[in-house]
């Protein structure tokens, strides 16, 4: 039986692709046979990482997912090198903290910016990618996987920014699941609670670790190796009929219809 959760001959960009999630998500669907597109700031990284995973397996862009005309522009490189691009997992995102009452205009955008604008740029200049290859009479898979959080259901306490961006990010998803099912694109998300790295490394450590431990109750933290697995299921053909959801992928934090 063919392995359901196959990539076989797919592209798949991963934004924020550098580290962490990020990382294992762009390793795991080159095991599974795909070619991952590596997209982050950090340039120097996203060489060394696409260097390891080998020239036919992947590829780097260095750039910012804020910057919708770079974001359009680098599509259309991948498009015209690559043939088509059967996978988006919209993954970049950022955290700066504050208190609400002291949150400073430009500490809300920043988070914004790239953990919500960065999402639409990339689904759009992807997605347009995408239905025009329908249009065209291409039937190949398209599959877009948003990662949202815990913090866009729950909130979170010192990131108004970031719970507002990953919450906004659950709209962008069952608005383009919506728009584009007709046309074989499939849109989800996934809504992780606390993954170790390097973003999370305050909340996973002093007097924070043991209140957001406490609310887990699988009594543990996900690392990035295991959150990869249900993104890649998303963007497989395993997940044929699903589009417009949230899977949450969290031990148990977040629980409810």
């Amino acid at each position: 039986m063919k392995n359901p959760m196959s990539l076989e001959g797919l592209n798949v960009v991963v934004t924020g692709a550098a580290q962490g999630i990020g990382e294992a998500v762009a390793r795991l669907v080159v095991e599974l046979g795909g070619r991952a597109i590596l997209i982050d700031r950090q340039a120097d990284k996203l060489e060394a990482l696409a260097a390891a995973l080998g020239a036919d397996a992947a590829d780097a862009h260095a750039g910012s997912v804020a910057d919708a005309r770079w974001v359009q522009e680098t599509v259309e490189r991948v498009v015209a090198r690559r043939g088509a691009i059967h996978g988006l997992v919209n993954n970049a995102g950022i955290v700066r903290a504050a208190m609400i009452d002291k949150m400073s205009a430009d500490t809300w955008q920043q988070v914004i910016d790239v953990n919500l604008s960065g999402v639409f740029w990339c689904l759009q200049a992807v997605g347009r990618h995408m239905i025009a290859r329908f249009d065209a009479g291409d039937r190949s898979p398209a599959s877009i996987v948003n990662v949202s959080s815990d913090a866009g259901r729950r909130g979170s306490i010192g990131q108004i920014n970031y719970g507002a961006a990953k919450s906004g990010v659950l709209g962008l998803t069952m608005s383009a699941a919506r728009e584009w099912a007709a046309r074989g694109v499939r849109v989800n998300s996934v809504c992780f609670g606390v993954v170790e790295t390097p973003m999370t490394e305050t909340i996973r450590s002093g007097k924070f670790r043991d209140r957001y431990m406490s609310l887990v109750p699988m009594g543990r933290f996900s690392t990035p190796d295991e959150v990869s697995q249900p993104v890649c299921f998303l963007l497989s053909q395993a997940a044929s009929y699903v589009t417009g959801q949230h899977l949450s992928v969290n031990g148990g934090y977040h629980i409810g219809i």
